[in-house]
């Protein structure tokens, strides 16, 4: 490539300094050819007298020592060009002094050999013109041979030393990206592409002990995790028994089957410690003979029990085994909180049954014991049939009432929650008193992603039920609106309607309902208002925190 530039360089230079010389031959040559013709019209001017005789003088003056003649006395000119001009001028000055004479007839045979000059030095300049074409010619010959054999060896040059490397590089890449490390070149070269070539080798070679040692490695990582995924399946389908409602015996000794089905573990042990100090032991697996480890059960300081694992490999990760232990351990304590809350739930609904029916059926049977006596003095006495009969009706109506407020007193405690889900039960049970009414209940219900425990549900739903069955008894509504929402933590519960609405002299008609209400709404921790006005609806509005009920 510098051979190359060197040679376009010098070409070129060459080639501008010919042009740059030969830029005035042209003019001299013109100029010098003139002189002839001036030199035979000064003759003229003679024979003929001619007024311009001086103007011709000054012309041919000008000519002789023009810029472009005068740029002959230059290094580049050769000397013979630069004498025969000298020896031009130093003639014309003596020609000049005739023709300036008193008689410048003797200028005329002097012509012929004065021309004669003139030609002989338009012929070496011209000759001189060539010469310098004809150089420069040869020279942009050889200038541009020279670039052409260069660049032919820089093709080849680069065909053997690049673009045949390049390609088994490419080649070679080809074979890394097909897991074939096994590189080998055919190119030996201490030049930039033999080092890289020798490079690249060598890389692959490293990458092929990377790749293997890599694989071998994948394949330890490969069955490491596939260990790892059949224990957390393991631990998954244990700790799915924890999903059920109710934890028992079935549900422990399936979480040990799963414990069992892990390679290493050929048999397991559990230790229950009951509340009055029997342990009740349960077993899966039959092997005997192995390397047992034993974990105590614990849960919030509490021991629980034990657990037996019997390995018959290599043991387990420990932390594996430390979880099994936790999910056993929670299940036993989920087991015995199980049975205690099964005991409070028992007590409270006595409490709840008895509360109930001292608030309603027996207020209502002891209001109809006042008049069935009264009816037994009126009637002894036989003075006013009239008020006895207005007192049998009184009984009848209080009677009425009795049986009603009894059979929704059953329904309520009958009220259960079978499906788990609040939402699914609210929807069941107000459908149940969509049918029993021409009021038209609309639910909207946000509550579905409220963790509400039993025992808020239960007053939930019972409240609902209770403000619904007022609605439907007194408002004589078109649209019961049940609203149940969360706001900033709170809980929201609306049940409105469009119908007359009462006074509050008249809220005192069902102040049993009303004080019931209430109650639930104090168990929950809440606030529960009632607005109403004539002919302006009534709501029930219960607002209670999730933290405090």
């Amino acid at each position: 490539m510098s051979l190359i530039v060197l040679l376009s360089v010098a070409t070129t230079s060459f080639a501008i300094y010919t042009l740059t010389s030969s830029l005035n031959d042209a003019e001299a040559v013109n100029v010098s050819g003139s002189m002839r013709m001036q030199s035979y019209r000064l003759a003229h001017d003679i024979q003929i007298k001619s007024s311009d005789f001086e103007f011709h003088i000054n012309q041919f003056e000008q000519s002789i020592y023009s810029e472009s003649m005068q740029s002959l006395d230059d290094w580049r000119v050769p000397k013979h060009i630069a004498n025969d001009y000298l020896l031009l001028t130093k003639r014309w000055q003596e020609l000049k002094t005739v023709l300036e004479g008193e008689q410048p007839q003797r200028y005329l045979p002097l012509v012929a050999s004065f021309v004669e000059q003139i030609d002989d030095f338009v012929l070496k300049l011209q000759i001189f013109s060539e010469q310098k074409i004809t150089k420069l010619t040869v020279v942009g010959g050889l200038g541009l041979g020279g670039i052409l054999l260069a660049s032919i060896y820089v093709v080849l040059y680069v065909r053997r030393e690049i673009v045949h490397p390049l390609h088994e590089l490419a080649v070679a890449s080809e074979q890394v990206q097909n897991r074939s490390f096994d590189v080998a070149f055919n190119h030996d070269s201490q030049t930039e592409m033999g080092v890289l070539m020798s490079t690249f080798s060598n890389m692959a070679k490293d990458l092929g002990k990377l790749y293997r040692g890599l694989e071998q490695a994948v394949g330890e990582k490969t069955q490491e995790l596939q260990k790892a995924n059949t224990s957390l399946q393991v631990l998954y389908r244990s700790s799915q028994e924890l999903a059920d409602a109710r934890i028992n015996i079935d549900n422990f000794q399936a979480i040990l089957r799963h414990i069992v089905s892990i390679e290493a573990i050929g048999k397991v042990k559990l230790d229950i410690e009951d509340e009055d100090d029997k342990s009740i032991s349960l077993y899966e697996g039959e092997v005997e003979k192995a390397e047992v480890i034993k974990r105590e059960l614990y849960l919030d300081g509490e021991h629980l029990g034990a657990l037996h694992f019997f390995c018959v490999d290599k043991a387990p990760d420990s932390t594996l085994l430390d979880n099994f232990s936790q999910i056993l351990a929670r299940a036993i304590f989920y087991n015995q909180a199980q049975r205690q809350a099964e005991q409070l739930l028992l007590a409270e609904e006595r409490a709840t049954i008895a509360r109930e029916l001292h608030d309603s059926l027996a207020q209502s049977l002891s209001y109809l014991k006042i008049q069935v006596s009264l009816l037994k003095k009126q009637m002894n006495k036989f003075e006013h049939p009239q008020g006895a009969a207005a007192t049998v009706s009184e009984l009848d109506t209080g009677l009425s009432e009795a049986y009603t407020q009894l059979r929704e007193l059953l329904t309520t405690f009958r009220l259960t929650i079978k499906e788990g889900n609040f939402g699914v039960a609210l929807k069941e049970m107000l459908s149940q008193l969509d049918d029993q009414t021409q009021s038209s209940i609309v639910l909207e219900n946000g509550l579905s992603s409220v963790e509400l425990d039993a025992h808020q549900q239960v007053h939930l739903l019972q409240l609902i039920r209770e403000a619904s069955l007022n609605a439907m008894k007194h408002a004589k509504a078109d649209t019961i609106s049940v609203t149940c929402s969360e706001e900033q933590g709170e809980i929201v519960i609306s049940v409105k309607d469009d119908g007359t609405g009462f006074s509050d002299e008249q809220a005192k008609v069902n102040h049993y309902g009303m004080s019931i209400m209430r109650e639930r709404a104090e168990r929950l921790n809440g606030q529960l208002t009632v607005n109403s006005g004539q002919s302006s609806g009534t709501e029930v509005r219960l607002v209670f925190s999730l933290g405090t009920s």
